[in-house]
């Protein structure tokens, strides 16, 4: 739960900002970036995990930097061999997760300290938690800048895809703030604003339903 909402790495901690704002113009570019770093975050953190033993303290930061760089090599190969028109929609930003802090930070504080399937399950629920960020915030953009969801699916799913695609505002002239990049700001900060007002009820529920029983 740490990774999917208590230590959110788009709503709570706030790193990898940059791809988060820059490609999440559609639900489709957000989820091929999302699942590109979650990809990154699993297959980095097994990888530290197993190696942990053998990499001496003096060079344990080169060398998680250059585990992540060869897993981003190996999924950025993937892409241009297999969804090829989506990488280069995403462009520069497949390679620019290896600087995403998130990355390295897992990789350094949790997957060099425990075992393979503990550090998995922590690249998973972090990965996961990132890319339904990136998800949300690219169908909130989506739909306020173009009332679609899922325009351009083909670009990921193939010629199938494109029976995903869902007009959900018909005749919608659009609201191009919502695609230009001040949008992806405004966006972003309505996401953080709701996970804030979720969690604070949550605790406030949680604290009337203990004094409940306490009185009990």
């Amino acid at each position: 739960m740490d990774g999917l909402w208590h230590q959110n790495t788009g709503l709570v901690v706030l790193l990898g900002l940059c791809p988060l704002l820059a490609v999440t113009g559609t639900v489709v570019n957000g989820l091929g970036l999302g699942l590109a770093t979650l990809l990154t975050l699993v297959a980095s953190n097994l990888s530290v995990s197993w190696l942990r033993g053998l990499l001496r303290p003096e060079i344990r930061i080169p060398a998680f930097v250059l585990i992540i760089a060869s897993v981003v090599t190996v999924i950025q190969l993937l892409m241009q061999a297999f969804v090829h028109d989506l990488y280069r929609v995403l462009g520069i930003f497949i390679p620019l997760i290896v600087t995403n802090c998130a990355i390295i930070g897992r990789a350094e504080a949790f997957a060099s300290r425990h075992h393979p399937l503990a550090a998995m399950v922590d690249g998973l629920a972090t990965g996961l938690g990132f890319c339904l960020t990136l998800v949300l915030l690219g169908a909130l953009r989506e739909l306020l800048g173009r009332g679609t969801l899922l325009s351009q699916a083909h670009l990921m799913f193939g010629e199938a895809g494109r029976a995903l695609e869902l007009t959900v505002l018909p005749h919608y002239e659009g609201f191009l703030l919502a695609i230009l990049p001040p949008g992806a700001f405004i966006g972003l900060g309505l996401l953080v604003a709701a996970r804030n007002w979720l969690q604070t009820r949550r605790s406030r529920r949680s604290t009337v339903l203990n004094k409940a029983l306490g009185a009990a």
